[in-house]
């Protein structure tokens, strides 16, 4: 299991409950020292836990492509948990300058599981998980400004993130199953969570 964000919140808690469970855990972060804090709070509570870091910061879709290719040569890949992502940041950009969380909470997700799709498809039953949000309701894209050259109201943007992860998953399994791919999209909503 691929567990995007996985040092804190959601994404640790998804990725200790696996490793309990004695399922291979990759946690793909941005930060080394955050992930290995992680491995060890984990492995001390799952001794034996078989975990692995995985570099990833979906703020930069080099970083992104370089975390495909190292975790396309895995034996398998059963599932690909897309948690990692970013809430109400003052108007910031990614390394190719996109606003953050359209950046991460989407482009990053799209990239790293299309990256990664035909390595999922080598293993019958693989998935797909996107972490989405009841926000997705208030999300309204504005096509003409997803960059945010125009206008930046973080509340708004995080919503359209969320909208924009929510047809993603929701499109991606239609195409799948149209496809006869051994592989399905689901997407969860948590609920608001510390």
């Amino acid at each position: 299991f691929i567990v995007t964000g996985a040092n804190a919140g959601l994404g640790f808690a998804t990725a200790s409950v696996l490793a309990a469970r004695g399922a291979r855990v990759i946690l793909a972060c941005r930060d080394a020292a955050k992930a290995q804090a992680a491995m060890e709070r984990i492995a001390a509570a799952a001794p034996g836990a078989d975990l692995a870091f995985l570099p990833l910061d979906q703020a930069d879709l080099a970083s992104v492509r370089a975390a495909a290719e190292q975790a396309g040569a895995e034996p398998r890949i059963d599932a690909l948990i897309n948690n990692a992502g970013v809430m109400y940041p003052p108007l910031t950009r990614t390394a190719q300058g996109f606003e953050l969380q359209f950046g991460v909470n989407h482009l990053g997700t799209f990239a790293l599981t299309s990256l990664l799709l035909p390595k999922l498809a080598e293993t019958p039953g693989a998935r797909v998980v996107v972490t989405a949000s009841l926000a997705h309701r208030f999300g309204k894209i504005d096509w003409n400004d997803l960059d945010a050259h125009k206008s930046y109201n973080k509340g708004q943007r995080y919503a359209d993130s969320k909208l924009a992860n929510a047809l993603f998953f929701y499109e991606l399994d239609k195409r799948l199953r149209a496809a006869g791919s051994p592989v399905m999209a689901v997407g969860c909503h948590p609920g608001v969570a510390a």
